[in-house]
């Protein structure tokens, strides 16, 4: 992280007007994956954000609002949706704030409103748990999701296959297409990931309404205790935060974008984050709604193992998520991969190579996989550590951002707004660890390594 620290702040003396920098500089730049292509339509914005934001956690949904209960759930669902919307705004129109430069990257931005050293290290660790800890949780449900299939199809005389089996064959893929060098090079893919989420969203929902409402159907409290509903809704707002989590890349995907002082890259971007907003809009509050509406508090932590049948559609479901699972690691990957071989060309004085990039990219994979088969209820754990990072990169710390840059008046509306936001946002940052922490102690027992 220090080298990484000292490598971007001779990047930032650099990223000025790019008639200022040098042929190396420039050079490298283009070699990075962040700065390397900036050719992007307003509709990869769209579908990358789609990707990056609608995760297989649309499934848990429902069994969040089973914890949280109608009013509640309804409430935080639609808060978070504006919130986030809101902040995401933010962080569109605060990539160009500075005439003639661009804030390409999260920390970037991050050290123009709180310093050079202090902005790297408030950004970059909270960045890099959301970012590698989603790719280790998409890893672990891309070889659920083919494990499942797999159990679905074959009946009889079939070879017993660990979970760990399944995560090797989906990590396959990724050995594969983490050589793609930049976001634009993995839009096709991006794009199928999008069209997937919107299909097994369809899905779940769709097929809630057909087996109709349950004749047992409970919309009160699982817990027993008032303590005990107390954590489990902490839980619960967890797993909405962790639905929210796209802005971690949203800086990234909007460098994509080229830009003239004409034409800024915010308007084309905006656009594109508008149309992916309504389709997360269509993906999370159906699931959800319709979820709990059907099954009440007796759904499952994934809607599709409540529906169990037809097969054929809970396998094409499946499916859905495995493909949407292989381009939303790509996506959170790019990030990683760009700070990554910042440090080694910047720093360490690498040559930008392909066998350099092949050698670190894939030695990602094989870390995320190997973390996904000995920690396959890393997802759990991530409830709790990632409530210290999904908060505040999403929720509020673009609002503090915002409040340290443009300095709005004291207790005029935009002052007003980011405040509202910044407390709810930490109030959601204490609160979910502790919800999530105390769900890992319950089920210590259960969890298993390697298993």
């Amino acid at each position: 992280f220090l080298l990484y620290e000292e490598s971007l702040f001779k990047l930032s003396s650099h990223n000025n007007m790019a008639d200022e920098r040098s042929a190396e500089q420039k050079k490298i730049d283009e070699w990075l994956p962040i700065t390397s292509s900036r050719n992007a339509k307003w509709w990869y914005s769209t579908f990358h954000n789609v990707t990056a934001m609608v995760g297989a956690g649309v499934l848990s949904l429902p069994y969040a609002m089973s914890e949280l209960g109608w009013g509640p759930g309804v409430t935080v669902l639609v808060l978070s949706w504006i919130i986030t919307l809101y902040t995401l705004w933010q962080m569109v129109e605060m990539h160009e704030m500075v005439p003639g430069k661009r804030f390409d990257r999260y920390h970037e931005l991050g050290q123009h409103a709180f310093g050079e050293k202090l902005g790297l290290w408030i950004v970059v660790p909270q960045q890099v748990i959301v970012e590698v800890g989603v790719d280790i949780v998409y890893m672990v449900t891309g070889g659920k999701s083919l494990k499942k299939i797999h159990d679905l199809l074959c009946k009889e005389n079939c070879t017993n296959m660990k979970l760990g089996h399944f995560i090797m064959i989906f990590a396959s893929v990724h050995f594969c297409l983490v050589h793609l060098p930049n976001f634009n090079s993995i839009s096709s893919i991006s794009l199928a990931a999008a069209v997937m989420s919107l299909s097994y969203s369809t899905i779940a929902w769709g097929a809630s309404i057909k087996k109709g409402v349950q004749p047992d159907v409970d919309y009160g409290y699982n817990a027993k205790t008032n303590k005990g509903a107390v954590f489990n809704f902490f839980s619960a707002l967890g797993d909405v935060a962790f639905a929210y989590a796209g802005h971690n890349v949203v800086l990234e995907i909007q460098a994509t974008i080229p830009s003239t002082p004409e034409k800024p890259s915010k308007g084309p971007m905006w656009r594109g984050v508008v149309v992916a907003y309504i389709v997360v809009a269509v993906c999370y509050f159906p699931v959800a709604l319709i979820g709990y509406w059907v099954f009440g508090n007796s759904v499952e932590d994934n809607i599709l193992i409540s529906l169990e049948k037809p097969t054929w559609l809970i396998v094409t479901a499946n499916f859905f998520v495995v493909v949407h699972v292989i381009g939303s690691y790509q996506i959170y990957a790019m990030p990683v991969f760009d700070m990554i071989e910042t440090v080694l060309v910047k720093k360490l004085k690498f040559k930008p190579t392909w066998y350099l990039r092949f050698i670190t990219r894939n030695l990602y994979v094989a870390f995320t996989m190997f973390v996904g088969i000995a920690i396959p209820f890393f997802g759990g754990l991530l409830g709790f550590f990632g409530g210290f990072a999904f908060a505040p990169t999403t929720y509020f710390l673009p609002c503090i951002m915002w409040l340290a840059i443009y300095k709005p008046k004291r207790f005029s509306l935009s002052w007003i707004i980011n405040w509202i936001c910044i407390i709810l946002g930490v109030l959601l940052m204490v609160i979910a660890p502790i919800g999530a922490l105390r769900s890992i102690i319950l089920s210590a027992k259960s969890l298993k390594f390697f298993s």
